[in-house]
């Protein structure tokens, strides 16, 4: 246990004289990670350049994004999806639950994406907000206007049922 405090205490001064070291252009600091699901798919977890949260709604702490934008950013996004979330399931806790549940979690999906982080000027960058879609398609936005705000970048509306053919 004190082997495994003094490693931390090292790895933090490291941190600090590393720091010391570094231009304003690589300056990090962290914002809120959110979701906000679009489709009628329940989503179970997602990650963003390693950083996971649960569900498709609301936000968790946190994401590390540099404090100035700048070109090339990226988002490589994780997904799991439930496509039948409504499922009728047996009573919670029962044998024919847990059976209900290991045959309906084979049916959860993975997915993946990685898309461009749209630039914001100067400190304005509120966090990382992921948009799920349909066709398994994402966007990502750091507006500080929250979804349905007319200023909000991303106007998709919510609910959205999956085409028959996706492009």
């Amino acid at each position: 246990m004190l082997r495994k405090w003094m490693q931390w205490v090292l790895y933090a001064l490291l941190g600090l004289m590393l720091n010391g070291c570094s231009s304003a252009e690589n300056e990090m600091a962290g914002g809120n990670l959110a979701a906000v699901n679009h489709t009628l798919n329940a989503i179970i977890w997602f990650s963003v350049n390693g950083y996971r949260a649960h569900g498709g709604g609301g936000s968790s702490c946190c994401i590390v994004l540099p404090i100035k934008w700048r070109s090339g950013l990226k988002a490589d996004i994780e997904w799991e999806v439930d496509p039948d979330p409504f499922a009728d399931a047996p009573s919670l806790g029962t044998d024919e639950f847990r059976s209900f549940m290991v045959e309906h979690k084979a049916n959860y999906r993975r997915h993946s994406a990685t898309v461009e982080i749209p630039e914001w000027s100067g400190t304005d960058s509120c966090g990382l907000k992921v948009h799920f879609l349909v066709c398994n398609q994402i966007k990502v936005t750091t507006s500080c206007w929250g979804y349905g705000s007319p200023h909000n970048p991303i106007k998709e509306p919510l609910e959205m049922k999956e085409p028959a053919v996706c492009p």
